[in-house]
């Protein structure tokens, strides 16, 4: 049996910022990882099938699409030819830099740190199984992460699907492409492909895309998939999935929001219908630790489990699942383990999150429903983006902000930007909701012009005059 101070189950992003911290305090650490899927090896999903490869490819895709695409009359724009595996071997080429400089790099110059490569499982509240070994510890950290959540759709056993694992390696670009699931991973893989040439319909069951997100922002990206020629069918519910038809392709029935059959015929299906935690083989209730109905683990602010000396951090607690706030969380869960000073909390209200679709969406804080909701008397605005000089100068108005103030101190509650690169910009509204920051604050703030970001600025000064009616240089 091995004895450490901390024990650390999981390899990605919560798990490295836990150690890192743990070392830093000089706190004896055990890192047990071993992947619950094929992709997420060390360093987890962000890094190996989440956000580094699919960023990637969506950069690739989005420069595919513009080089057939007329911004500027006095540019000649032909039809640029992809060479999609090499596209593949490039991404690959990434992400293995990724793994190695940032994760297992790091792990060999974490001095207080021990990696064991094996699936870590409870078998008392202080002592986990590690392959062959027993580690001991009297506080434990688990931070194994998440993976794709399968729906209960008929003869989907019978069919060769895919997750967002297997849509990050195709070895060939499929002629076309069913996308179930209307939400940030779907809509990132739909217009991914769309832009790679894949014909692509994506299939939501909500009422629109991005149902948590302000509709605004929901009904101009989907005029802007469309545009893409991206199918988008909201409202529906898949009844069954099938392979036959035509060349053997995957069939999808569904029926439509007004009660209609409808029927899609695919090379590839990709469900991105949610994420379901790791936890089923973690012997949690040996530990004492409680989890929710669907099985992730229930935290307080301060990220500690039901049991007294159990934290857990990461996308196995659930939303929000993001690589940032992930690392914060295990970073903040070592903190109040080990540290004297006073405990810390996440504030999950100020944190940002965005979908990379071209142009982005970005947001922090509150909806108008979910402000109304709290029983504040808010305001809002609405700024499209043909009113930002930028926009016409890059030649890509696309896009709004919408931002919601509390009306009675005006101060700022929530951002909300749909635009090109939103998630850059979207920083200066996280600020603002942080630090209580109100419109007045951000018109008092000088701005560089002609910039995107400019379209803050402009947003609280519509509270006050209409801006298209402004000259450029106004205060």
């Amino acid at each position: 049996m091995s004895r450490f101070d901390l024990v650390i189950l999981g390899q990605g992003s919560a798990a490295f910022s836990a150690a890192i911290k743990a070392n830093e305090l000089g706190v004896r650490t055990a890192m047990v990882g071993e992947s619950a899927t094929g992709g997420a090896v060390l360093g987890g999903t962000c890094v190996n099938v989440g956000c580094v490869p699919s960023k990637r490819l969506i950069t690739v895709g989005t420069s595919f699409h513009n080089e057939t695409r007329s911004m500027f009359k006095g540019i000649e724009y032909g039809s640029g030819k992809l060479n999609f595996q090499k596209v593949m071997q490039e991404k690959d080429r990434l992400v293995r830099g990724f793994r190695k400089e940032k994760y297992a790099d790091v792990l060999k110059g974490l001095e207080e740190v021990t990696y064991y490569p094996a699936k870590g499982r409870f078998v008392s509240r202080n002592e986990v199984r590690a392959g062959d070994e027993t580690l001991q510890a009297e506080k434990l950290l688990v931070a194994t992460g998440a993976r794709a959540s399968i729906p209960s759709i008929e003869g989907i056993d019978g069919v060769d699907y895919l997750t967002n694992e297997e849509a990050l390696s195709l070895s060939e670009l499929p002629g076309s492409m069913c996308v179930i699931g209307g939400r940030a991973l779907g809509l990132e893989f739909a217009q991914m492909y769309a832009q790679f040439g894949t014909k692509v319909t994506l299939l939501q069951r909500s009422k629109r895309i991005l149902p948590e997100d302000e509709p605004e922002v929901s009904e101009a990206l989907t005029s802007y998939l469309g545009d893409l020629r991206i199918d988008v069918f909201t409202g529906v519910t898949v009844n069954r999935v099938s392979k036959g038809g035509r060349d053997n392709k995957k069939v999808v029935n569904f029926t439509t929001k007004k009660g209609g059959p409808g029927r899609v015929l695919c090379d590839q299906l990709l469900l991105a219908t949610g994420r379901r935690p790791n936890t089923e083989d973690l012997g949690l209730k040996k530990a004492g630790v409680k989890t929710d109905a669907k099985g992730f683990v229930v935290v307080n602010d301060e990220m500690l489990t039901s049991a007294d000396n159990i934290w857990a951090a990461g996308d196995v607690i659930g939303e929000p699942m993001l690589e940032t706030i992930a690392a914060k969380e295990g970073a903040v869960a070592v903190h109040n383990a080990f540290s004297d000073d006073a405990k810390k909390k996440v504030n999950f209200g100020e944190v940002p999150s965005a979908v990379f679709t071209y142009p982005e969406v970005a947001r922090v804080g509150l909806t108008e429903s979910e402000t109304l909701g709290k029983g504040i008397r808010c305001a809002c605005r609405v700024l499209p983006f043909d009113l930002v000089p930028k926009a016409h100068i890059i030649g890509d108005t696309r896009g709004l902000v919408k931002m919601v103030i509390d009306n009675d101190t005006k101060r700022i509650v929530g951002v909300h930007i749909l635009a090109p690169h939103a998630a850059d910009l979207i920083h200066e509204g996280v600020l603002a909701v942080k630090n209580k920051l109100t419109v007045d604050d951000i018109i008092d703030t000088v701005h560089v012009f002609p910039t995107l970001s400019e379209s803050v600025k402009l947003a609280a000064q519509s509270f006050y005059m209409d801006v298209g009616k402004m000259s450029c240089c106004v205060e």
